[in-house]
């Protein structure tokens, strides 16, 4: 591992923090000097952006990422529909979704970076709306676009100040946690979303809802695990990964609506109103000037927990979009990104949408999409055996990531298809999809985020029979019940933040996730040494092009990958 001085010779940035140590690094603001860097750096990249996209990849990624974006934007909506008295309906959610993807594609540092209707923004939502309604039901809308104002404020100051930079030391710990954590929550709405036919609509639309949610999930999950295998040729397995969701969503749309008894339960259909209209009968402009002045207030603390939620959420989906495993070679902007997201929350605010922010799930599946992958393989001869088995070849399949096309393009046709999807005639098509499959996408989704956890990786080695475990494996270089220690401290983490989320007090959650961050550098040093933390732990993204915008990688210590303080 190289040591300091190494990492400082291969910095060509004059953002860094050389020669500081700690907080203190961070105490010389230069006010705006993160984004003017961010910008200036990306900047020449822009034409790039734009021709590199003229690739089959590029189309393939857009229509993957539109219903990736788009269902589970649906499905939480669904949810706020029931929990906020019918005040953010399907337009809502569409026109958070697409003005996000088009700020985002065209002015953004980091178009990689999905932004739309994340599950967490939604549990906020009806949160505070649990809390507004014990006092003034009729004042929510106002709240919550002073809540907006007051966190799109907050975005801003941190954007000025730099404070992105702390985001350097976010390693597979805190990320590993709160992709766990995202994932659980997504599978408990779409438990709550089946449980809900149930009591709205009888045992046998709870039923055959279970069934359509199901085996949607086993649809999509089957499809793209053939695209991610060696059966059939290259070009068929990846045609049915790129288009799974497609695939899979119009055939159990379909099969809801085959004519007779299937038809017949009575599962219930996305509610839809007027095209381009709001949801309630009001206009695109929330009137918060007509809120009292203690409310205003009242919203301030709000405001700031929304900061700390979209802080860590968003620029953590950044980190994965571009984490270790993509080799991208543009650079990244963290605080332009972060100034850009405080935009659209001011704008979300007043319109009376959704908040959007980044998907931690679904951008790391943009990148995916974008990569060009190679399979070699390896081939391994053994000397064991006689006669016809002496001498035989073992072939491994060894995929590699070879590029990523790197465009802004795919993000911004999401946004239009998303804009698209707005008008009357298919908005009647949204209509006639059951909410049956919005929670099996919770389902596809959420044990996706679990399943490639990092924590369940972990768990899988301990549960493992030795004999079967390789004997490269670096863990084993690791005591068992320093293994178990680690993930017991992640693990402690997700079931604090999901104990949280199930009670009034869920607006507090963000909190808990930032707490991961300090917690992983000067906790976790006192109870590992250096060496099992750079077995257990690693920075999520540690290229260069992206920590420049962060200030540079953190100081490492020679021996190990401890984060020094």
């Amino acid at each position: 591992m190289p040591d300091a001085e190494d990492l400082r010779r291969k910095s060509t940035t004059s953002y860094t923090y050389d020669h500081r140590r700690g907080w203190r690094r961070f105490r010389a603001l230069n006010l705006c000097r993160g984004m003017y860097h961010d910008v200036r750096r990306r900047l020449p990249y822009y034409w790039s952006d734009i021709k590199d996209a003229l690739t089959y990849r590029t189309i393939a990624s857009t229509i993957r990422m539109y219903f990736v974006n788009i269902l589970p934007a649906i499905a939480y909506t669904l949810d706020m529909y029931r929990r906020t008295g019918e005040f953010y309906g399907i337009n809502e959610a569409l026109f958070s979704s697409a003005l996000a993807a088009v700020v985002f594609s065209v002015l953004g540092a980091q178009p990689l970076t999905v932004v739309g209707i994340t599950g967490l923004i939604s549990l906020f939502n009806y949160t505070i709306y649990d809390i507004v309604v014990i006092y003034r039901p009729e004042i929510y809308s106002n709240f919550m676009c002073w809540t907006a104002i007051w966190a799109a404020i907050f975005h801003w100051i941190v954007a000025v100040c730099n404070l992105c930079d702390y985001m350097r030391y976010v390693t597979d710990f805190s990320t590993e946690s709160f992709g766990a954590y995202v994932g659980i929550i997504y599978c408990i709405k779409g438990v709550e979303e089946l449980v809900n036919e149930f009591t709205s609509y009888g045992p046998a639309a709870g039923f055959m809802s279970c069934m359509i949610a199901i085996l949607y999930f086993l649809s999509i999950y089957g499809l793209e695990w053939l695209g991610s295998s060696t059966v059939c040729r290259p070009w068929f397995r990846g045609l049915l990964a790129d288009y799974a969701y497609v695939i899979g969503t119009i055939f159990w749309v379909g099969f809801a609506h085959i004519p007779g008894n299937l038809k017949e339960t009575g599962i219930s259909l996305v509610p839809i109103t007027r095209a381009f209209y709001p949801t309630q009968s009001r206009g695109w402009l929330i009137h918060f000037w007509k809120l009292e002045v203690k409310w205003i207030f009242t919203a301030l603390p709000f405001g700031f927990l929304v900061m700390l939620l979209f802080y860590y959420d968003h620029n953590v989906s950044s980190l994965t979009a571009q984490a270790r495993q993509f080799p991208l070679k543009k650079p990244a902007g963290f605080h332009w990104d972060f100034f850009l997201l405080g935009c659209t929350t001011f704008l979300a605010g007043i319109a009376g949408i959704p908040m959007p922010n980044g998907l931690v799930p679904q951008a790391p599946v943009h990148t995916h999409s974008l990569t060009i992958y190679e399979t070699n393989l390896h081939i391994i001869r053994t000397s064991e055996g006689e006669g016809e088995n002496e001498g035989a070849e073992l072939r491994h399949p060894h995929i590699r990531a070879k590029a990523v096309v790197e465009q802004r393009i795919s993000h911004f046709l999401m946004g239009l298809a998303i804009i698209g999807t707005m008008t009357a005639p298919l908005l009647k098509v949204l209509h006639t999809m059951p909410s049956a499959v919005f929670a099996g996408v919770f389902f596809t989704v959420g044990w996706g985020s679990i399943e490639s956890n990092g924590i369940v990786s972990k768990l899988i080695f301990l549960l493992r029979e030795n004999r079967f475990i390789q004997r490269d494996e670096t863990l084993l270089t690791i005591r068992r019940r320093k293994i178990l220690l680690y993930i017991s401290c992640q693990g402690f983490g997700v079931a604090a933040c999901v104990a949280i989320s199930q009670t009034i007090a869920a607006i507090g959650f963000p909190v808990l996730i930032i707490a991961l961050i300090p917690f992983r550098v000067w906790v976790l040093p006192r109870w590992f040494s250096n060496m099992e933390l750079g077995v257990l732990d690693h920075l999520t993204a540690d290229s260069s092009a992206v920590l420049k915008s962060l200030g540079g990688p953190p100081r490492w210590k020679v021996k190990g990958r401890g984060i020094e303080d």
